[in-house]
């Protein structure tokens, strides 16, 4: 499945990603079904709604790699049937390079969203907490997913790739 040393770190940061993700998915269960709960006896979570929109950007964000790795995501598979094995590497060179432009733009983008909130001081209205890190760690994880991408081109180049 991993190859090289490069592509092991890389599916190893990926996995770290992916059990950070996972304790956020639980935060935001149980933070969510307390409320609820309290809400019943009328003392509700100040800032539940804060941190739970945090938290999920933080589950999508982090999940990206693995599942990418993992290819985890809808795969159009009958599409790619009535190509020839060139035609198909190259089709998957191409959407693989695609969506390295994509994510290096995007998460370039996000932390330079990240630094200017830094500065400006945002935070979120209810429990004032800064908006910052969890841009900077969409954005890691968006550049990860570049680096994911393009050891998906070596694969396909090196002939790994199923």
């Amino acid at each position: 499945m991993v190859a090289s040393g490069f592509q092991r770190n890389i599916y190893l940061l990926s996995r770290a990603m992916e059990v950070i993700a996972g304790f956020f998915l639980v935060f935001m269960m149980t933070l969510t079904t307390c409320d609820v709960v309290l809400r019943i006896f009328g003392r509700p979570i100040i800032g539940t709604y804060e941190m739970v929109a945090l938290s999920g950007g933080i589950v999508i964000g982090f999940s990206v790699p693995i599942t990418s790795w993992l290819r985890g995501q809808i795969y159009v598979d009958f599409f790619y049937q009535k190509f020839s094995g060139t035609f198909k590497k190259g089709l998957h060179v191409c959407t693989r390079i695609l969506g390295i432009l994509l994510f290096l733009v995007t998460g370039i983008n996000l932390m330079i969203m990240a630094t200017q909130m830094l500065r400006a001081g945002e935070v979120t209205l209810t429990l004032q907490m800064p908006f910052y890190p969890i841009c900077y760690g969409i954005g890691l994880a968006f550049l990860v997913q570049v680096v994911v991408l393009v050891t998906d081109v070596m694969k396909i180049a090196g002939g790994e790739y199923e």
